[in-house]
């Protein structure tokens, strides 16, 4: 299926049913009195957050949703029922919009997170809300409230562990295949990658994380040029970056130069996405020959200035790729258990 991540859509909220005008009408009763019931509240429409779905392709389709509309109130004190909810779910990680006024109504993180994005009406009254001791047989009764409508814009941004960044061709689609079940198309030309992958990769059993193929980046993608603008937002989730370099490119560029021109997007795209931690990742040394590989990977190091971690991989050979895992697992592991221990401290200061 086509990856899509906006969408624009419409959506209606059912209004509140009207309230009845009646009168008790009975055999030997001569003064029945009004009875005319109250209408049903209009349905709401709710946005709920479901693990089960990765892409908003669905809404290039089906772009208005509506609420049930309350039922009118009836004789013999009758309340109409109440109009059933309209439930858009979405993909985990959507962002919902005003489409009006870009207002952010609400982050949907968590799987059956819901959102509520247009009340139902109001149920309106009927004549027997209006009896009193001076109004024996009210004839007015209220109708229902309009139900909120509003146009909504929906941004799906990928929820995972690590992002993999890199030129075109640099092999982080086929690091993703080596090292999860994900099996997104690996050619030998630009742009093969055409939307994120999402991989779940298993180290042991409980262990696992979740990383995410995006699309190559080049020269102006801050700006526009290329695919990768488009998917630069999903990074901006991730909590640790792999910068994949392709060490033996066919064109003969200068793997430093690749690794800067990629550092300079992620600038202008974002300083805070800029200075995300970011691991350096060597890939196809296999392509280097043996007697140079250790010399030419030291050169790059040392002419980037790097002083974070970095790996030497083969991607497509499975050189390499298992002490990556681990250690991105271990780093992992160490932030959730520190995200674990600031949620207790903020419960037990509560």
């Amino acid at each position: 299926m086509k990856f899509v991540d906006e969408a624009t859509i419409d959506v209606k909220a059912g209004d509140g049913g009207n309230g009845a005008v009646s009168f008790r009408r009975e055999k030997y009763i001569p003064f029945g009195g009004p009875d005319g019931g109250d209408g049903g509240d209009g349905g709401s429409v709710w946005v709920v957050a479901d693990s089960g779905l990765n892409t908003l392709a669905d809404f290039r389709y089906e772009r208005r949703f509506q609420a049930q509309r309350g039922e009118n109130g009836r004789g013999r004190n009758c309340t109409g029922k109440a109009g059933e909810d309209c439930i858009i779910r979405v993909p985990v990680g959507t962002l919902v919009y005003e489409e009006d006024t870009g207002e952010l109504m609400g982050d949907l993180i968590e799987d059956g997170q819901r959102l509520l994005v247009a009340r139902g009406g109001f149920h309106g009254l009927g004549n027997v809300r209006y009896k009193s001791s001076t109004n024996r047989a009210p004839r007015q009764s209220k109708p229902g409230t309009p139900g909120e409508q509003r146009s909504l814009r929906l941004e799906l941004k990928l929820l995972a562990d690590v992002g993999l960044l890199g030129k075109p061709n640099a092999g982080k689609s086929t690091l993703i295949r080596a090292i999860s079940a994900a099996r997104p198309k690996v050619a030998d030309y630009p742009f093969t990658t055409l939307y994120p992958n999402l991989g779940v990769v298993r180290v042991e059993a409980h262990r696992s994380f979740v990383v995410a193929d995006i699309p190559g980046l080049i020269e102006g993608a801050a700006e526009g040029a290329g695919l990768g603008v488009q998917f630069l937002k999903h990074l901006s989730r991730t909590g640790l970056l792999l910068h994949l370099v392709d060490m033996a490119p066919p064109d003969g560029s200068d793997p430093v130069e690749d690794v800067k021109t990629i550092a300079r997007e992620l600038e202008k795209f974002s300083a805070e996405l800029g200075g995300r931690e970011r691991w350096l990742v060597l890939n196809k040394i296999d392509m280097v020959p043996e007697g140079e590989r250790e010399a030419r990977c030291r050169d790059v190091v040392q002419r980037l200035g790097w002083e974070g971690p970095v790996f030497e991989i083969s991607a497509l050979a499975k050189q390499g790729t298992q002490e990556l895992v681990y250690a991105i697992m271990d780093v992992i592991e160490r932030r959730r258990e520190t995200v674990a221990e600031d949620m207790e401290t903020t419960e037990s200061d509560d």
